[in-house]
C-alpha cells in the first residue's frame, strides 16, 4: 500500500484552504493529491503531473470522486512549457516529491531495484530511448565511473565501471540480477558487510543518469517561480543528498538578492530576493512514521515562499 510522506507537514505548508490551487509535480499514486483535493474543497483546483502512465492510471482512479482536478502526462523539468500549454499561472502551491515511486519500486519488471531479478529497465517513462540496459552496454569505462562516482557517491566507482566492461565483453548484461552479481564481485567483501546493499548506490545512480532527475529538478525548480503567486508556497521533498544539495542552493539563491562582489557601495545587479526560506533547516519524519513507513528514513522537506 502507497503511504505519501510527511503528509500532514505538506498540507500544513501548502496553506491547503478552500480555493486554492495547487500543483502536484509528482502526482505518483495520489497519496498527497487526495489529502490535497480534501483541503481545498469546494472551489480549489489540483494540477496534477506525472511522466508515469501507469502511476496517472491508478492516481485517477484514486481521486475520480473529485471533481476539480486534472492529470497531465509530463516531466517536472517541463513545468514552463506545461504551464503555458494548460495556462497554468498565479498557483497558490507547488510540490515535489521526488525520487522513485512506490509503483516503480513494487512492479519488478520496471527494473528500479536491486532486490529481484528483471529486465534492466529502469525508466519512469516508458517512451524514453534510454534505458540502464543501454548505458550499462555502451558507456565507456570512463563514463560509468563518473555516473556511479557522482550520482551515486560510490567509492568503489572506478572498481564497479571496470567490472562492467570487462563482463560485458563476456556479453551483454540484460538484467539486474547479473548488475548486481558484477557489483558484489567489484566491492571487497570487507565493503560489503557495512552501508546497506552493495548495489544500492549504482542502481541510484544508474536511475538518475536514465531519467535526468538532476537535470530536470533544476528546470522545475526555476519554473515554479514564474508560475507561483506571490505568497505562494514551494514544497519540495528529496531522499538524498544530491537533490537536497541542489533544493538547499536553489531556495538560497533566490532568497539572497543582491549578487554583486563584497565592496561596492551601491549594488549594480539589481536582483531582489525572489523567495522567503520558511525552513531554516529541514524538515524529518518522526520515529513513529519512519516505523510505520520505512521508505519516509531518508526523506526531507524544504519549504520557500515566493515573495513580490
Amino acid at each position: 500500500m502507497h503511504v505519501p510522506v510527511l503528509l500532514e507537514e505538506v498540507i500544513n505548508y501548502l496553506n491547503c484552504d478552500s480555493g486554492k490551487v495547487i500543483i502536484d509535480c509528482t502526482v505518483g499514486l495520489g497519496g498527497h493529491a487526495e489529502k490535497i483535493l480534501e483541503a481545498i474543497q469546494p472551489d480549489g483546483f489540483l494540477w496534477g503531473i506525472d511522466q508515469d502512465d501507469r502511476a496517472l492510471e491508478i492516481a485517477y482512479e484514486k481521486l475520480r470522486e473529485y471533481k476539480n482536478f486534472k492529470l497531465i502526462k509530463g516531466n517536472f523539468g517541463d513545468l514552463e512549457y506545461l504551464s503555458q500549454e494548460y495556462l497554468i499561472k498565479n498557483v497558490d502551491g507547488i510540490l515535489f516529491d521526488l525520487g522513485v515511486s512506490s509503483i516503480q519500486l513494487d512492479e519488478e519488471n520496471r527494473g528500479f531495484t536491486y532486490q529481484k531479478d528483471a529486465p534492466l529497465d529502469m525508466r519512469m517513462d516508458k517512451s524514453l530511448k534510454t534505458t540502464a540496459r543501454s548505458l550499462v552496454n555502451r558507456l565507456t569505462e570512463k563514463e560509468l565511473t563518473w555516473i556511479i562516482r557522482v550520482y551515486g557517491e560510490e567509492n568503489w566507482a572506478n572498481r564497479i565501471a571496470k567490472f562492467i566492461v570487462n563482463e560485458r565483453l563476456k556479453k551483454e548484461i540484460a538484467t539486474t540480477g547479473e548488475l548486481v552479481d558484477i557489483i558484489k564481485a567489484a566491492i571487497p567483501a570487507r565493503a560489503r558487510r557495512k552501508g546497506g546493499h552493495p548495489a544500492r548506490r549504482t542502481f541510484q545512480a544508474l536511475r538518475i543518469a536514465v531519467n535526468r532527475e538532476l537535470d530536470n529538478l533544476e528546470f522545475g525548480l526555476k519554473a515554479s517561480l514564474k508560475i507561483l503567486r506571490a505568497g505562494g508556497k514551494l514544497c519540495i521533498i528529496s531522499f538524498h543528498s544530491l537533490e537536497d544539495r541542489i533544493v538547499k542552493q536553489f531556495l538560497r539563491n533566490n532568497a539572497r538578492g543582491c549578487i554583486c562582489p563584497p565592496g561596492l557601495p551601491v549594488c549594480a545587479c539589481g536582483c531582489k530576493p525572489k523567495i522567503k526560506i520558511i525552513t531554516r533547516k529541514p524538515v524529518v519524519p518522526h520515529q513513529e512514521e519512519i516505523k510505520s513507513n520505512p521508505r519516509a528514513r531518508s526523506s526531507k522537506l524544504r519549504v520557500g515562499e515566493k515573495i513580490n
